[in-house]
């Protein structure tokens, strides 16, 4: 995933996968933009601000020797001997626990100047380690945004038995660490593909430069210049209505082939339906059954606040979509110059204009529900618990996990309630 948000990042700048910027971005780069996600190096290259960290090597060891293996500084790759094995105790207590200092180590090296924001990008179902680094983190740049791009186990697709555990005992100690935790699945970004792209088999491949699409919008504001540029503390200050409701669903729209975006308008008015569609979403949740607190519509391209504010005020007159009755206004916008690059012999169309949406639905609940009940199944009869314990964990952790889990239902189930139905969050 993170190699493909940095495939894209480097196309949108007009960097080569020698780290040499080419003739004709040259020109259009700022230094206060550029600097932001890259760094130049004495011979005047340009390498990624980032860190790419697995406790095994295999998938370190596709980026050692792919196309950009000269862009990325060796030191940035990080990996281990030997993976957790799908056993979240075995990468928090055991083998996380190893490589953590070099991690961290480097991070505190490459913040020469002015940090930002942290990003993290992992999957909870099998990679069970980030907490170790988002609490670090936490303690040694406490006032630093830290946002998440999680990719949450499928209600249908698994590819481990025990994601369920994993998911659940990653999000627990990672909940008060994490500022912002944009989620997706597999199967619902596996459905797009299929359905939007018509891609018969999709490969991670073309799953992760669909979610590649997400980061980038999301960090388009702090690259390129717009008429209502969003900061990230600006849409985290929109979206997290309250510290632990902090998980926005994202929804990207167009998702198109090159075949079918010859036969579509792509009007403003309509990629903005689009976000609102159950189809475009990147987890499995319907938003009927939900309330949005806020959502946050980030445009990049040919796009004007006139027609955004016409499509929002269409929006909402649809009695389907319902924001919650203390919390009516709900949009938060945002306007980006730059439209969508494609990667060359990808699967997405070119396009002239598009929009992430990122919101704050009660719905996402549905998908904590989902997890929780799997969790419990395999629990009530203690299955595969012993391999956790044998790696040095209590088993009270997954009770306590498991409550962790259940309150934060609760508090979704509590900020969707009517002012009328309840006074939970009324002042003293």
């Amino acid at each position: 995933m993170g190699n493909s948000c940095w495939e894209l990042y480097c196309l949108e700048h007009g960097i080569k996968p020698d780290g040499i910027i080419s003739s004709d971005a040259s020109s259009g780069q700022t230094d206060s933009s550029f600097g932001t996600f890259f760094s130049e190096t004495g011979s005047g290259k340009y390498v990624p601000r980032a860190i790419f960290v697995d406790l095994e090597p295999a998938v370190i060891d596709e980026i050692r020797t792919g196309t950009y293996r000269t862009r990325v500084h060796p030191e940035q790759l990080i990996s281990g001997k030997e993976d957790a094995a799908n056993n979240y105790a075995r990468g928090h207590y055991t083998v996380g626990k190893e490589i953590i200092d070099s991690v961290v180590d480097r991070a505190r090296k490459m913040v020469t100047t002015h940090l930002w924001r942290v990003f993290c990008i992992s999957s909870s179902g099998c990679l069970t380690w980030p907490f170790w680094l988002l609490e670090r983190l936490s303690v040694e740049y406490s006032k630093k945004s830290k946002l998440e791009f999680s990719v949450y186990p499928a209600p249908q697709v698994s590819t481990a038995v025990v994601e369920p555990y994993n998911s659940i005992l990653t999000t627990h100690t990672t909940l008060e660490h994490s500022d912002c935790s944009f989620m997706v699945d597999n199967e619902a970004i596996y459905d797009i593909c299929n359905r939007n792209l018509d891609i018969e088999r999709p490969t991670y491949t073309n799953l992760n430069r669909l979610i590649g699409q997400i980061v980038s919008s999301v960090t388009a504001s702090l690259r390129f210049n717009g008429a209502l540029n969003v900061d990230l503390i600006e849409f985290q200050t929109n979206l997290v209505p309250y510290p632990r409701i902090h998980f926005p669903l994202t929804t990207y729209a167009p998702i198109i082939s090159a075949e079918k975006a010859y036969h579509e308008q792509l009007s403003v008015p309509e990629i903005t339906n689009a976000c609102f569609e159950f189809s475009n979403q990147m987890v499995k949740c319907d938003p009927r059954r939900g309330k949005y607190m806020a959502c946050c519509l980030l445009y990049r391209g040919d796009v004007v606040p006139k027609d955004v504010n016409a499509a929002i005020a269409a929006i909402k007159t649809r009695r389907s979509i319902q924001f919650v009755d203390w919390c009516p206004t709900g949009f938060k916008v945002g306007i980006n110059y730059q439209p969508p690059t494609v990667v060359p012999g990808g699967d997405l169309a070119k396009v002239q204009r598009a929009v992430c949406m990122l919101s704050n639905t009660t719905a996402i609940a549905e998908a904590w529900a989902r997890l929780d009940h799997k969790f419990d199944l395999m629990y009530a009869k203690r299955a595969f618990v012993h391999w956790y314990v044998g790696e040095g964990m209590e088993e009270g952790e997954f009770s306590e996990a498991r409550e962790d889990l259940a309150a934060l239902e609760k508090d979704y189930e509590e900020v969707g309630r009517d002012s009328a139905d309840g006074g939970e969050y009324d002042e003293e």
